[in-house]
């Protein structure tokens, strides 16, 4: 008898029928969770969590909605890292009806995978069987290079890693393609764009919290290079395993590796590492003899995302001091000239490095993305063909702050004809909501983290935050902000939300 966990899109179809027939089938031999199994009362987020960790298996239905699943995701990210440390769960991608290619970072989770195809009722039968098998330690009979009848339909857009953008271009789930006339340009935007035009050789950095159009930004930019000849790589540190964030040697040698493989060049870490000279010089020889020196015809961009995951890091104030002494030697000139540098974050660097002469976030273009404003919200209207009037503009700002991402949901929602203005505002907070996947994905990753739930229960009701480490964390999640001296929810909606499920 094997633990099983199902992962699917809740209240959509296929998924919800399919998910339910594989959960009775394999419950006559496994121990099987779903989440309609979670009792009335009882503290999901734990459960859920627990039941990963716990499980052999992770059967995860991908489809046009799930992709897309802010819970979907979340819990394939904690199959993936408990997988590294623990060999289980096994990850079982079955695709319903779904040949695209992944988005970004599913790709990277799931692609050297092997996956089995679900494409109408008539499968099911044949499904069930082939989890069986692989359950039984067998494998699952496709992967991405298969030959069959439904290949994958990969897509062809500028080689960045963030070419894998949802084909519906007003839906606001995912990194927003350059071309779509939902994307609201903001100052902080044409702000660095004009520095990686403008400045030869750039240190970039962006800030914000999640889902603030980070990645939609760094997208732009990369593409932006791309139209300009630069040779670009991007690197995002939440794909890096915590084992490597705590070994020097693995991780700088990692680091190289990544480079080249971005860059396509030959790997040369080995020959590289064959002296004895420490990390941060072995990689800065490396960038300039096996990287510099072999592009010789364009500038460099290197593009890094979610590198606070480097503050946990034992080595972080070397690895930002090497970022630093990069952007320094280019007032050498010569081959440093031409690398430019995008480092993206959603934590206040200033607060976890101590020597600010050492840091690559004070120098360069520090762009820092905020909320919308009204105007902007206006125009995000109308370019949806304007389903809110004024009134509404008002109610949906105070209810969401101008949040980028809800915002544009909520847009969609109503102008698609998914849900009218009245509905989205009574079920707002409710777990099968308009932002019941948002939410509760918020709640999920908070679920092993007393010390962020207790100290937003502060903050949502004395607007005060003892712990300013904490503060910051709760900040980069997008859940809090400072306004003056008060620490406040960043939003009506988070704060009747979390207000109600953590006080249980």
């Amino acid at each position: 008898m094997s633990n099983i966990f199902i992962s699917y899109k809740r209240n959509v179809e296929p998924d919800v029928t399919v998910a339910t027939s594989i959960y009775h089938a394999l419950r006559q031999e496994h121990k099987v969770f779903i989440d309609t199994t979670i009792q009335v009362g009882e503290k999901w987020a734990n459960r859920i969590q627990q039941s990963i960790i716990n499980s052999d298996y992770l059967i995860i239905f991908l489809s046009d909605h799930s992709v897309n699943s802010e819970m979907v995701i979340a819990e394939i990210e904690t199959a993936h890292q408990h997988n590294k440390t623990h060999r289980k769960p096994v990850i079982l991608p079955v695709r319903l009806n779904f040949n695209q290619a992944l988005i970004y970072p599913l790709s990277a989770y799931l692609n050297p995978l092997q996956w089995a195809l679900w494409s109408s009722k008539e499968d099911t039968a044949k499904l069930i069987k082939e989890l069986e098998e692989a359950i039984a330690g067998g494998k699952l009979p496709l992967d991405e290079n298969s030959s069959n009848e439904n290949p994958l339909q990969l897509l062809e857009e500028i080689p960045t890693a963030f070419a894998n953008i949802v084909r519906d271009s007003s839906s606001p789930e995912g990194t927003m393609a350059n071309h779509s006339p939902y994307y609201v340009e903001r100052e902080t935007d044409r702000e660095a764009i004009r520095a990686l035009n403008e400045i030869k050789g750039v240190t970039i950095a962006i800030k914000g919290s999640r889902q603030m159009g980070k990645s939609s930004l760094l997208n732009r930019i990369i593409t932006d290079g791309y139209k300009q000849g630069m040779k670009s790589a991007f690197i995002d540190f939440q794909l890096i395993e915590q084992a490597t964030l705590e070994s020097a040697d693995v991780f700088y040698r990692q680091f190289c590796g990544m480079l080249a493989w971005e860059f396509n060049l030959d790997d040369h870490t080995s020959e590289a590492w064959n002296n004895p000279l420490g990390h941060v010089q072995k990689t800065t020889n490396y960038l300039k003899k096996y990287i510099l020196d072999q592009i010789v015809d364009a500038p460099i961009l290197l593009a890094m995302d979610e590198v606070e995951r480097m503050f946990a890091s034992p080595f972080r104030s070397d690895f930002f001091s090497m970022l630093r002494s990069w952007h320094n030697k280019r007032a050498q000139g010569g081959e440093w000239s031409r690398l430019n540098l995008v480092l993206v974050t959603s934590t206040e660097p200033y607060q976890l490095i101590a020597d600010l002469n050492q840091s690559p976030f004070n120098v360069g273009t520090v762009v820092e993305l905020g909320d919308f404003t009204m105007q902007q919200v206006e125009e995000l209207n109308q370019r949806h063909g304007s389903p809110l009037n004024s009134g509404e503009l008002h109610k949906l700002v105070d209810l969401l702050g101008g949040h980028p991402y809800l915002t544009r949901r909520s847009l969609y929602l109503v102008s698609t004809q998914r849900m009218n203005f009245k509905d989205l505002l009574i079920r707002a907070y409710d777990d099968d909501g308009p932002f019941g996947d948002h939410l509760r994905n918020h709640l999920f990753r908070m679920s092993t983290y007393p010390d962020l739930q207790s100290s937003f229960l502060q903050i949502i009701h004395h607007n005060r935050c003892a712990n300013e480490h904490v503060f910051f964390r709760l900040r980069g999640a997008g859940l809090a902000k400072r306004v003056g001296i008060d620490v406040l929810p960043r939003n009506s909606l988070y704060s009747h939300y979390f207000k109600r499920r953590l006080d249980g």
